[in-house]
């Protein structure tokens, strides 16, 4: 729905409830806490895959450690997505704004509830676990350099936001079963690219424990390539799609808590 048909259905008494609710401002806290609580969880068990191997002195396998944040995304998606459309990821919330798909004066809140809860986590692991090894930090590896690194970081967010932004809208838009695409997605790329850069697709995953560890050396490789990243996925979204506003992919961006 463009804003001229939200507008025309808001004249005509014929308005969705789901643009009613989104519009309404009481709502907006549970909309934020849901990207606090659903960043956390991500967070806590992306970097909790490393601690608790250093901590219990059983590493964690690689693939357990890319899929069980898969695992969480799609499980977020699925409980919590209708509250607030389940960002988890500021690349997500810019990436659906750049899309006319989710309104840009919503896009501070939701990028600073999604550290609030990244850092939570993060917090949270310290002071039970303590801080062992890398803490789970998403680095390049000894022989990748951090362009390099950016690169594939880039290239990685690329996907992911390509695989949110098309099951998302009218077209190819699969309901729930788009949880499972993006964790899919998360699991796949984190298989092949994780040894190379962390394969972290997040500004906030990788944030949140250097801030805590305090060491944001890296730092600009995580926010360079998937900011990078998102802006290539949008505009091959222009050319597979159009230029946005799609209905389906504003409800799923907004959430629809009034279903």
């Amino acid at each position: 729905m463009t804003p001229a048909d939200g507008i025309a259905a808001t004249l005509s008494g014929s308005e969705p409830p789901w643009i009613r609710n989104f519009r309404d401002a009481s709502h907006e806290g549970r909309r934020l806490f849901s990207e606090i609580l659903g960043t956390f969880l991500l967070v806590l068990v992306a970097v909790g895959a490393g601690v608790a191997g250093a901590v219990g002195g059983v590493p964690i396998s690689r693939t357990a450690a890319v899929t069980a944040p898969a695992l969480m995304v799609m499980v977020v998606i699925l409980f919590m997505g209708k509250v607030g459309g389940a960002h988890l990821n500021p690349v997500v919330s810019v990436a659906f704004a750049l899309r006319k798909e989710f309104p840009w004066r919503r896009v501070p809140g939701y990028v600073i509830s999604q550290v609030v809860g990244g850092v939570l986590a993060c917090l949270f692991l310290w002071a039970v676990l303590g801080r062992p090894g890398d803490f789970g930090a998403t680095v390049p590896a000894p022989s990748v350099g951090d362009v390099q690194a950016m690169l594939i970081e880039a290239a990685l967010t690329m996907g992911l936001v390509s695989t949110i932004l098309g099951t998302a809208s009218s077209a190819q838009n699969v309901g729930a079963l788009s949880a499972l695409a993006v964790g899919g997605y998360i699991a796949l790329a984190g298989l092949w690219a994780s040894p190379v850069s962390g394969a972290s697709m997040n500004p906030v995953r990788s944030f949140a424990p250097d801030l805590v560890r305090g060491d944001l050396g890296h730092i600009w490789v995580y926010l360079a390539g998937p900011l990078a990243g998102t802006l290539v996925a949008v505009g091959f979204a222009i050319i597979l799609r159009g230029r946005g506003g799609d209905a389906a992919a504003t409800i799923a961006a907004q959430g629809d808590s009034s279903a």
